[in-house]
């Protein structure tokens, strides 16, 4: 069984529709604490709050992945 060549050309799109995903998801679960938190015990809210915080550093690596993509795809259409 071969392995499947590296097709990278959807790689930029693939990688901005994983960051809107999670800043959807990141809104959602800030809203939720917003109209529920006081309501939540602290351990729930801490962990919501901690999910976030990683949300937020995966928005970061995909944006620099992003950037690496889109440059080596320049870099190949050269």
């Amino acid at each position: 069984m071969k392995a499947k060549p590296d097709n990278r050309d959807d790689n930029v799109e693939k990688l901005q529709e994983a960051v809107q995903n999670t800043i959807g998801n990141l809104r959602e679960a800030e809203d939720y604490l917003e109209e529920f938190g006081d309501e939540l015990g602290n351990n729930e809210q801490q962990a919501i709050e901690s999910k976030n915080d990683r949300r937020k550093e995966s928005i970061r690596g995909f944006r620099e992945e992003i950037k690496d993509e889109a440059q080596a795809e320049q870099q190949r259409n050269s």
